[in-house]
């Protein structure tokens, strides 16, 4: 009877040890960056994770796996064990753009998105003569002279381009898009004359606002930008339901267990509220916006439904060619 009860007691030990040791998380967790090191997402990405070891009290090691404009990397994600040991920290053009226009490995049925910490709103500007001080004049610019002016941005059926449709396409506006490989050669580009308006993030541009080569009058956010104080918001115009930024966030694999995700979910939303993580996304020009997995969803939906229209009106969907 004695031995019974110490095997007994031996197995419930042992048993105990086991569910402890199972707890997640109980060793390194990956992250996948579908970028190349160096940038904002990198940059962004080595952030929280670092600050995020430290509440989840477990190794977060970043992996790069650039390429197909963050679409090798999403393939990745979403093919890893869905054991809360691989996630996912994505900017939102492979989520909600380039599925539109592109054959990509993935649908959004294939992952869940765990929270997202922030945006950097995209900008318009103009050379110092051009006839358009703000937004509003602009908007009438352009409508005064349909197809005459082109505008740059960072890629065929990227973002920018999309965010810079959506505003035109509501405003009866047509500008002739011309895409570059970046932001730094789309605002190359156009302080050499090549084109007349540049579309793009705010850092490879606000230097030359500062010395007067150039002056933005739009944001593709719903609210102005303090680097660029002059330029309108979506809100001066009357269109803050059209916003496009550039916003990055968290995903895992759709079948990972809702308790890790909310596990992950909360560790992340801490370090995100964190004053570092403020420091380092100013330092590239973006804002700290954190919003939990509920609100992320809401801001994929409506921007992947709008995008989705975009991309019609322009004849990039995907479904059109």
């Amino acid at each position: 009877m004695k031995s019974i009860l110490k095997v007994s007691i031996a197995a419930v030990a042992l048993g105990l040890s086991f569910s402890v040791a199972a707890e997640y998380p109980d060793r390194s967790i990956t992250m996948i960056v579908p970028a190349a090191p160096g940038g904002g997402t990198d940059t962004f990405g080595r952030k929280i994770a670092d600050l995020t070891e430290k509440i989840l009290n477990q190794q977060i090691t970043v992996e790069n796996r650039g390429g197909g404009s963050g679409t090798v990397g999403m393939a990745n994600i979403i093919t890893a064990k869905p054991d809360g040991y691989t996630i996912g920290f994505v900017w939102n053009s492979p989520l909600t753009t380039l599925p539109h226009s592109l054959n990509v490995p993935y649908s959004k049925d294939d992952y869940s998105l765990l929270m997202s910490i922030g945006y950097s709103a995209y900008t318009i500007c103009a050379h110092p003569d051009f006839p358009a001080n703000n937004g509003a004049e602009l908007l009438a610019e352009l409508k005064k002279h349909p197809g005459k002016y082109t505008l740059g941005n960072d890629g065929a059926g990227g973002t920018m381009q999309f965010a810079a449709e959506r505003i035109f396409t509501k405003a009866g506006v047509k500008v002739r898009p011309v895409p570059f490989k970046g932001a730094g050669e789309t605002a190359k580009n156009f302080l050499g004359g090549h084109v007349d308006l540049y579309g793009g993030s705010i850092p490879p541009i606000e230097q030359h606002v500062k010395a007067g080569k150039a002056k933005c009058l739009l944001m593709t956010s719903a609210d102005r930008n303090s680097a660029l104080p002059d330029a309108s918001s979506l809100k001066d115009i009357g269109m803050a339901d059209e916003e496009t930024v550039l916003w990055w966030g968290l995903v895992v694999p759709a079948k990972t267990p809702a308790s890790i995700q909310k596990k992950l979910e909360d560790a992340f939303l801490k370090a995100d509220a964190l004053p570092e993580m403020k420091t380092t996304m100013n330092n590239y020009g973006a804002v700290v916006r954190p919003l939990d997995a509920a609100q992320t969803k809401k801001v994929f939906d409506t921007e992947y439904a709008a995008l989705g229209q975009v991309a019609k009106a322009i004849g990039l969907s995907k479904k059109d060619k």
